[in-house]
């Protein structure tokens, strides 16, 4: 059903709200989940590190995974709200189940031991060492005699 944007996309929930239930973990069943996986990237002299946000999210919730140069994070959830009046009786069930993933290229000579991370207050750090340039090889010339 569409609704006037003064009610905004909350409607519902603000009622519901009036009446003292839980309320839903917004941010995970949010339709804008652009504000979801943050990303901080800071480079140092001789690394990159990066600070992903992941708020409402546990440490088993998260995978780091290093293939072909590229470290994709990938993060899923499955969330069950339900509340149950005294007889057992569901005065409201809410569930939600998503995932979502972000890759980097980091480069092809970074090996997983080289990847520091480390899960504290719904943030994902990570640091990594800066690939190195290659070297152009400068061309040699032969000499022909005539």
């Amino acid at each position: 059903m569409l609704m006037p944007t003064i009610f905004g996309e909350r409607l519902f929930d603000d009622f519901m709200d009036d009446f003292g239930f839980p309320s839903v973990d917004r941010i995970a069943a949010s339709k804008n989940t652009s504000n979801l996986m943050r990303t901080d990237i800071r480079e140092t002299e001789d690394s990159y590190e990066l600070d992903v946000e992941l708020p409402g999210y546990k440490k088993e919730d998260v995978k780091a995974q290093l293939k072909d140069g590229y470290l994709t994070i990938n993060v899923s959830k499955n969330e069950n709200n339900d509340v149950k009046d005294e007889n057992g009786k569901y005065l409201r069930r809410e569930r939600y189940s998503g995932s979502m993933s972000r890759s980097f290229y980091v480069g092809e000579d970074v090996q997983e031991s080289d990847i520091r991370a480390k899960f504290e207050d719904g943030v994902l750090k990570l640091g990594f060492p800066k690939e190195q340039p290659k070297k152009v090889e400068e061309p040699k010339y032969i000499a022909i005699e005539g």
